[in-house]
């Protein structure tokens, strides 16, 4: 995965845009239907990603599942 590939900020993190990738995840969209629990279990996404990603789905009307 290339930073170009992925959505998401580079304030998100290297290794959490490169875990949530290799799960499938590039774009806010792909988190509909996704608990920040899923999210959290995934080594390398932390509290940090998690506020980032829902900040980010905030922006767009949307939020992670709850």
């Amino acid at each position: 995965m290339t930073d170009d590939e992925s959505e998401f900020p580079p304030s998100l993190g290297k290794v959490a845009r490169r875990v949530l990738a290799v799960h499938g995840f590039t774009r806010y969209e792909q988190l509909s239907g996704v608990s920040a629990a899923e999210l959290s279990a995934l080594h390398g996404v932390g509290p940090k990603a998690i506020r980032i990603l829902r900040e980010g789905l905030a922006e767009r009307g949307s939020s992670l599942h709850e």
